[in-house]
């Protein structure tokens, strides 16, 4: 399936395409909320494996609901070196099917959901049961299975 496009913010104010990294291994994950416990696992997982998936021809970008100032003091305080996207409308969420309208206690919210899209724009692998700790090391091995061994 050809994964959809985007342009969306990051904590900086930079805009990023999804067209920009075209001929790449995107990890596009999503997750709830900025500075909260298991969110601050995974992006911390996706940093500490930065180094390795960059190595492979990987980018990681995050996604979720919160304001590029709230991404910029969640990247700051836990030195995080990819680029986080404020998807503030959840335009992006929903057309991803990342979106629920009872994630929490009955509101609506981002879910923890992760899709790998191949050099080809093509989503060839869609997480949908996350384990935040472990899921920068499940991307590697199934990267490793999908041939990318860079």
């Amino acid at each position: 399936m050809k994964a959809t496009q985007f342009a969306l913010p990051d904590q900086n104010g930079e805009v990023h395409k999804l067209i920009y990294y075209h001929g790449k291994w995107v990890v596009l994950y999503f997750y709830p909320k900025d500075d909260t416990p298991g969110c601050t696992k995974e992006a911390c997982s996706f940093r500490d494996s930065h180094e390795l998936l960059e190595n492979r021809g990987v980018v990681v970008l995050g996604v979720s609901r919160d304001s590029v100032q709230s991404h910029k003091e969640f990247a700051d305080k836990y030195n995080l070196n990819f680029p986080l996207l404020s998807d503030a409308s959840a335009e992006v969420a929903i057309a991803y099917g990342a979106w629920a309208d009872d994630q929490f206690d009955g509101q609506p919210g981002v879910l923890r959901k992760t899709f790998l899209i191949n050099p080809l724009g093509k989503i060839v692998k869609e997480y949908a049961d996350v384990d935040p700790v472990t899921h920068a090391d499940q991307i590697m091995l199934d990267l490793e299975a999908l041939g990318n061994t860079s």
